[in-house]
């Protein structure tokens, strides 16, 4: 048999003929340059958005804004005016412990001066009648409805029991020596919108009339001397 033939060797020697190895020549590296069309897309997304945002805006406030001023124009809206038309007294009665109980009838009217618009007094209301920040009585106005161009009359039953010092009994005593007794009727009701028949939104009604009466006399007619409402409206 012959031999099997030898493997070729693992290493190949170069020869000086052969030449040098030498590194390839170099190359310079090109920058890339990354193209920024998405971002720009994204970003003119963004600026539609806002300006559509912005003209709904607009558009929205215009809209009300007219709504405002045709309602303005065409129902002319004006505020309703209260007054204390007549006080009488039922009782008053001082008592050994200083305090003091009081019955009074107080005729609030309520004027209502607008030809389309009319209100709805609700239930939760409330009538006070104070002498110098001291809580004398109090009682409710009843619910009702008022229409247009409408003088309404409310007579209120206010009854009370409060704690009188001898300080506000001396103060109290002189001016009913005077014949000018300063009271407060404070009147707090909410009210209803209602143009038509389509009730819109309530608001609540604050009404603070200083009064001077000449007396607080159970059996003599009280005379009202000076009478000044101030209507504050809470939304």
């Amino acid at each position: 048999m012959e031999p099997p033939p030898p493997y070729p060797p693992k290493y190949v020697m170069l020869q000086d003929s052969q030449g040098s190895i030498r590194p390839p020549p170099y190359r310079r590296n090109i920058p890339r340059y990354h193209s920024n069309h998405h971002k720009s897309g994204g970003g003119s997304c963004c600026m539609r958005c806002i300006c559509c945002f912005c003209c709904s805006l607009f558009i929205l406030i215009f809209v009300v804004a007219t709504l405002a001023f045709y309602f303005y124009a065409v129902f002319q809206p004006r505020v309703p005016s209260y007054t204390v038309d007549s006080f009488a007294t039922n009782a008053f009665n001082m008592q050994p412990d200083f305090s003091l109980y009081t019955e009074f009838v107080v005729t609030v009217k309520a004027d209502n001066p607008n030809s389309n618009i009319g209100f709805n007094y609700g239930k939760d209301s409330s009538v006070m009648v104070a002498y110098q920040d001291s809580t004398l009585c109090n009682g409710q106005l009843p619910a009702f409805h008022q229409g247009h161009k409408n003088i309404t009359m409310i007579k209120v039953l206010l009854k009370g029991k409060s704690e009188f010092g001898s300080g506000l009994q001396e103060a109290l005593m002189e001016n009913r020596h005077t014949g000018r007794i300063p009271l407060n009727v404070i009147v707090k009701v909410p009210v209803g919108i209602v143009i038509g028949t389509f009730p819109l939104r309530r608001f609540t009604v604050r009404v603070i009339c200083a009064l001077v009466v000449d007396n607080l006399s159970p059996n003599k007619k009280t005379q009202i001397v000076s009478n000044s409402c101030v209507p504050y409206i809470q939304l």
